[in-house]
């Protein structure tokens, strides 16, 4: 079985690369190919994934290209981790936004509508391409905004294209894990958009447990979220919120923080992973070590400064594993044997939120079988979090607009209209600022 990688390059390649290593039986990946149109990039990830492959029998083959349609050519699968503009992109995407006092996030906010609005039209591209060169292949989509960017490939791919995010699980499994549970055994009712959602609910042995937990204060307030938001704010909530919806919750802590920093996160990755990239084609380095040792700091500083704002304090080690490469396995596996799964994946709506028409992507429990993933229904949302998601879904409907269209007004108002963007005024300047900064911004008119 045949994987492309789009954005082959990417620093979290070497994870999806493990996990496959790790994989036995029929209907494995048997071949893996790499597509990056930086070919430095490739080269470096490339030796990483060869030390890994270093002594393990039948480990996927492994090749490299810069020419996209050769690599979608023959692919049964395609992972989709592309990220337009780069780290710099990212990093100037943050800058833009908290000089005008608004929160300059990768995907919340003002900085995921700059980043959306590049993303989506190569994204619109690729989908086009998969639809002509490869119509059989599933695509499961890494790229942030991942809602979104499922969304926008979905008009192409239809449910062929699935998007994943590691968020829900290793919130679901931080819940059972305080709770005593095995979270491979527990159902979790989660709902929402990407970066936008809640768990309502998980049950054991048909027994829902959130109760016990939001009851207690010690257990309530021992894990990540519960030191992130409070114990009295998730009481109140009575569910425990995706760590995103800190930027919500505590936006003004949250810019605060940000604009105090010394270097806003994808400043801080950009330069990083500079020294990854040039250190791992070394000839005297291992890339493998290199990776490891980049990679722990990257998980250790991860939201580092809403950890702060809160008196978090550092990221418990279980938490420092990641796990979207696992749920990207545990998802093809599925299709491609019939191992049936239960998986928190971005598919469209169909009729599981009734405020949401049929083709609006959400992040919900699906079950996962040799025809895709399909969305298990649930109950209504509580008034607080459907206003929130009906609120950004409309954002991001506008971005889409944007894009298909390359309005610049309609570009404005996906900011304005945006929760955390205070001000039109502002939002005319960030898309002024954004298009000086940006030249895949440059269609907008």
């Amino acid at each position: 079985m045949r994987l492309t990688i789009l954005g082959g390059g990417g620093f979290r390649v070497p994870l999806v690369y493990g996990a496959l290593l790790g994989d036995r039986g029929e209907g494995r990946v048997t071949e893996v190919v790499l597509h990056d149109l930086d070919a430095g990039r490739l080269s470096a990830v490339t030796r990483v994934l060869a030390e890994q492959a270093a002594g393990v029998a039948d480990a996927p083959r492994v090749t490299a290209t810069t020419d996209l349609d050769e690599a979608l050519r023959g692919a049964d699968f395609v992972f989709s981790a592309i990220r337009v503009g780069g780290l710099e992109g990212r990093a100037n995407d943050e800058r833009v936004a908290l000089a005008e006092g608004v929160l300059g996030q990768e995907t919340v906010g003002a900085g995921g509508i700059a980043y959306g609005l590049r993303t989506v039209p190569v994204a619109v591209d690729i989908a086009r391409r998969v639809a002509r060169l490869a119509p059989d292949a599933w695509v499961i989509n890494f790229t942030n905004p991942a809602g979104l960017v499922t969304e926008a490939m979905s008009r192409h791919l239809g449910d062929r294209v699935i998007g994943i995010c590691d968020s829900p699980v290793g919130l679901g499994r931080r819940i059972a894990r305080v709770l005593g549970a095995n979270p491979k055994e527990a159902w979790i009712d989660y709902v929402g958009l990407n970066h936008l959602g809640w768990v309502r609910g998980l049950r054991i042995a048909g027994r829902d447990e959130l109760p016990r937990l939001l009851a207690d204060p010690d257990l309530l307030g021992s894990f990540e979220e519960g030191k992130l938001f409070g114990v009295d704010w998730l009481r109140s909530l009575g569910a425990i919120p995706n760590e995103y919806l800190h930027y919500y919750y505590f936006n003004r802590e949250a810019v605060r923080a940000y604009r105090e920093a010394g270097q806003t996160r994808g400043a801080f990755l950009r330069d990083q992973q500079a020294h990854f990239y040039e250190e791992a084609v070394r000839a005297d380095v291992s890339a493998l070590d290199a990776w490891d040792r980049t990679r722990a700091e990257r998980e250790a500083t991860y939201m580092a400064e809403n950890r702060e704002t809160a008196g978090a304090g550092e990221r418990a080690a279980d938490d420092l594993s990641g796990g979207y490469e696992k749920v990207a396995l545990a998802l093809m596996r599925a299709i491609a044997r019939d191992e049936r799964a239960t998986l928190i994946l971005n598919v469209r709506n169909q009729r599981t939120l009734s405020v949401l028409d049929t083709d609006a992507v959400i992040e919900v429990p699906c079950l996962v079988d040799a025809n895709g993933a399909h969305p298990v229904a649930t109950s209504p949302l509580p008034g607080h979090a459907t206003g929130l998601v009906c609120a950004v879904k409309a954002v991001e409907r506008e971005i889409l607009a944007a894009a298909e269209s390359g309005s610049r007004t309609t570009a404005v108002k996906a900011f304005a209209l945006h929760p955390l963007v205070d001000s039109v005024n502002v939002a005319r300047r960030l898309v002024e600022r954004y298009t000086e900064v940006h030249p895949g911004l440059a269609y907008l008119s």
